[in-house]
């Protein structure tokens, strides 16, 4: 009974796929932009930074990364799946909360401090993502809002346990003392050997989304998106389906979170504010939404801009929100569909 359900609703997926209008959503298909080894190539160029660039462009470099894995959490609920999500910055806070206190406040090493922080956020997803999925769009997007201002007010007031408005500050690093020994590395300062570990991780992290998206259950997540109803007429149970989104994409926030508390040193309220979501949404519908590489682009683009305009201006805002104004007009599917869109005339130019 089982397998014949299975059976059923792989071959309606698989017959309704092709039809979505974000087909290359995940950087796939026939387009020339999925067939470039974005992953070992952006890997690459990432792990040289502490090598070729100075400690500002690896600060840089390592703010990029992990907004770059945070947005493209986001973007499994928001491109994948259709759930607009206000309150994603939820389980980064989580995620950066959990990392931190274990570290800092019970010595616990990071190689244990990490993954529970994924199964911290994980849990807290799954609670939530319990009743926010049982309504739908506008209603969803202000119930994961409210959960998000929850964990904020939690952060903000538990003094003994998150230190309140303080924050946990010196959050220490991870030790690299077996790094000493090998070529290259072990006369790297500890800060550029923690940017190499995170670049590993977020490199592994984003392998294991773009897996998740492109296996049977995110063809699924896709469907869904483009139409639920037939979705659940083909026999695809739509809420548990989103209920395991949510979670996988709050378990990568939270890795995220965890990341982003030993990169800045700390963790403190203003990580989980309402603001956040919106800056990492910003992100991934300026890269483009219908890509698994959009929101990295979008990451580099805002942190980039976000860096430049301060250094001329006090009045970066204004000029940031003109910026991105043109760049989303004109732009609709972002930076990365816009170029996709360019080299798609171009070919049917030349072919003419």
């Amino acid at each position: 009974m089982t397998s014949e359900t299975t059976t059923t609703t792989t071959t309606g997926v698989a017959e309704a796929t092709p039809a979505a209008p974000a087909s290359q959503m995940i950087g796939g298909g026939s387009s020339v932009i999925g067939r470039i080894p974005w992953t070992l190539i952006v890997f690459l160029v990432a792990c040289s930074v502490p090598w070729i660039g100075g400690r500002y462009n690896t600060f840089l470099a390592e703010q990029i990364a992990i907004d770059a894995l945070f947005a493209v959490s986001l973007n499994l609920l928001l491109g994948t799946t259709g759930l607009v999500s206000f309150g994603h910055v939820a389980y980064f806070g989580v995620g950066a909360y959990v990392c931190g206190i274990l570290m800092k406040t019970y010595n616990v090493p990071f190689i244990l401090a990490f993954p529970a922080a994924g199964l911290g956020a994980a849990l807290f997803a799954l609670v939530s993502g319990y009743f926010c999925v049982r309504l739908i769009k506008l209603y969803f997007a202000m119930l994961t809002l409210a959960f998000s201002q929850i964990i904020w007010a939690i952060a903000y007031k538990w003094n003994d346990v998150t230190g309140g408005d303080q924050g946990l500050p010196e959050i220490p690093f991870p030790s690299f003392d077996w790094l000493n020994h090998v070529p290259w590395l072990g006369d790297l300062k500890t800060s550029d050997q923690f940017y190499l570990l995170t670049v590993l991780l977020i490199a592994i992290s984003l392998a294991i989304i773009h897996r998740i998206v492109r296996s049977p259950f995110g063809r699924v997540l896709t469907t869904i998106r483009d139409n639920p109803e037939r979705a659940a007429f083909i026999g695809v149970n739509v809420k548990l389906y989103q209920l395991a989104a949510f979670v996988v994409a709050g378990t990568f926030a939270g890795f995220a979170g965890a990341l982003y508390g030993l990169f800045s040193r700390g963790v403190f309220a203003d990580y989980v504010f309402w603001s956040k979501s919106a800056e990492v949404m910003i992100m991934t519908i300026l890269g483009g939404m219908d890509y698994f590489w959009g929101p990295p682009i979008g990451a580099f683009a805002l942190v980039w801009l976000n860096q430049e305009i301060t250094d001329y201006t006090q009045y970066w805002p204004f000029f940031l929100g003109a910026i991105l104004l043109v760049l989303l007009f004109g732009f609709p599917g972002g930076i990365l569909g816009g170029v996709d869109m360019l080299w798609q005339r171009l070919r049917r130019a030349r072919r003419a």
